[in-house]
């Protein structure tokens, strides 16, 4: 019922459009914005170039605009408001004062006070006129002049000599020819504005790109540097906070932010030898107990135990230390798929590999060759054959791994990156591993600035691509 009222009010349909007006406004902007930012410079240093340019040329043209259409204008018509007045003053000369001898006085008095050069001419026709100029602001005032100002026949031309203006006006049984300097009624010396103006605009930007250059510089370095903390890499050299104050204080908070991130690696690492070792002490004690209980039926499964705590304990170790502190180096990778071969074939699995690129790459070597292991161990352990394709170009690494084993069900394929996760569930940590292969190589290539992902082989079982910056 009320709404039924409302919309039977006047103007009820006006205000709902504006309405609907209003709220369709936030979205029109907003598509604006995005098509701005989809032609905009990605780069720092171009987006940074074009907010001092673009204001500049704003300026600029506002300035000229306005130059152009007043001040310009305004010289030009006056210019042309004297010349037409001094033409008309020959006219009246001319006619006032008939010459039976000629009209030589006129034309010295033209000359010498005027600074024209006029003829008179017999009554023929007048030239047609001829084409117009593409910028005319000159023919269009002269033009009006003489027709406000003498009101007779005339032709006029701007375009047959730059520096004169020919102009012939007809008068009864003659014809005036004047030829009249161009800047006597044209501002010719606008151009000097404009090289003015550009030339500034040049000194402008000369000054305005390296200083840019130079306030982003910083920042730049400090992406370096993050970017190389981020695969592991040591600190750039060079690295210093430098630039704006804005732009120092982050590379301040950023090196504040790596030392306590590998102090805190540190610490933990110091904590994990501490507790190795008083693990190791208390299963060297459990052997030496079990040597001297050589009459117990359970020796056997005893030491079988100590053995599995032992190997828990170092992949525990290694996992959790992380190969952080190794440096970045060279590996050779066809050194390195030589002893994976080696590896599958004591195990009597075939393995075979292609290698595209360079096949030296710099990564952690370590940590990179346990990476590597892991995954082909993992696959040499459940297939028969295994496939290995590395691919070293643009900068970056891939390595896929491809075998004929059961693989992994496509909802448990993130599940087997977690630590201590095992598909099976066998007692013998030979036959299943400790669950921590495929989280430590995850690990290893998140170290790297890169990835591990799981899918489907051509082989019918499992493929494992890697990819990090090399």
């Amino acid at each position: 019922m009320a709404t039924t009222e409302l919309n039977q009010r006047p103007g009820a349909g006006l205000i709902a459009g504006l309405w609907r007006a209003a709220r369709a406004l936030p979205a029109g902007w907003t598509r604006f914005w995005r098509l701005v930012a989809l032609y905009m410079p990605k780069r720092l240093y171009a987006r940074s170039l074009l907010i001092v340019i673009t204001p500049m040329i704003l300026l600029q043209s506002v300035i000229t605009l306005v130059f152009m259409e007043r001040h310009w204008q305004t010289v030009t018509q006056r210019l042309s408001q004297a010349t037409t007045r001094d033409l008309a003053a020959i006219i009246d000369m001319i006619e006032t004062y008939p010459q039976d001898q000629g009209y030589s006085e006129i034309i010295r008095i033209a000359q010498e006070r005027l600074s024209m050069k006029i003829d008179i001419l017999p009554p023929d026709p007048l030239p047609p006129p001829g084409p117009k100029p593409f910028f005319s602001i000159l023919d269009q005032i002269l033009s009006a002049e003489i027709t406000r100002q003498i009101n007779r026949p005339f032709w006029i031309d701007t375009v047959g000599d730059s520096r004169v203006l020919e102009v012939r006006i007809q008068l009864g049984d003659k014809v005036l020819r004047a030829f009249v300097r161009r800047n006597q009624a044209y501002a010719s010396n606008t151009h000097i504005f404009l090289i003015w103006m550009v030339g500034t605009s040049l000194v402008l930007l000369t000054i305005a790109v390296p200083f840019l250059r130079n306030q982003i510089r910083p920042i730049l370095k400090l992406a370096e540097a993050a970017e190389s903390f981020g695969k592991g890499r040591p600190m750039p050299r060079d690295f210093k906070p430098r630039g704006a104050e804005e732009v120092r204080r982050a590379g301040f908070a950023f090196i504040q932010m790596r030392e306590r991130i590998e102090r805190q690696i540190e610490q933990r690492t110091a904590m994990l030898s501490g507790v190795s070792h008083d693990l190791r002490t208390i299963l060297t004690r459990f052997r030496l107990q079990l040597a001297l209980s050589r009459s117990s039926r359970d020796t056997k499964a005893l030491e079988q135990d100590i053995d599995d705590m032992q190997t828990m304990l170092e992949a525990y170790l290694a996992f959790a230390r992380g190969e952080t502190a190794e440096e970045t180096g060279r590996l050779d990778l066809q050194t390195q798929i030589g002893k994976l071969r080696e590896e599958a074939r004591l195990r009597k699995r075939k393995l075979s590999a292609t290698i595209r690129g360079d096949p030296v790459v710099r990564v952690r070597p370590n940590a990179f060759s346990r990476l590597l292991a892991n995954l082909v161990g993992n696959s040499l352990r459940y297939a028969a054959s295994v496939n290995v394709e590395a691919n070293h170009d643009g900068g970056f690494l891939t390595v896929t791994i491809d075998d004929d084993g059961p693989g992994v069900p496509r909802e448990r394929r993130e599940d087997v990156f977690k630590p201590f996760v095992r598909l099976d569930q066998a007692r013998n940590l030979d036959a299943s591993g400790t669950g921590l292969g495929l989280s430590i190589a995850r690990d290893v290539a998140r170290s790297h600035g890169g990835d591990i992902t799981l899918d489907d082989s051509p082989m019918g079982g499992l493929r494992a691509v890697v990819r990090v910056p090399a």
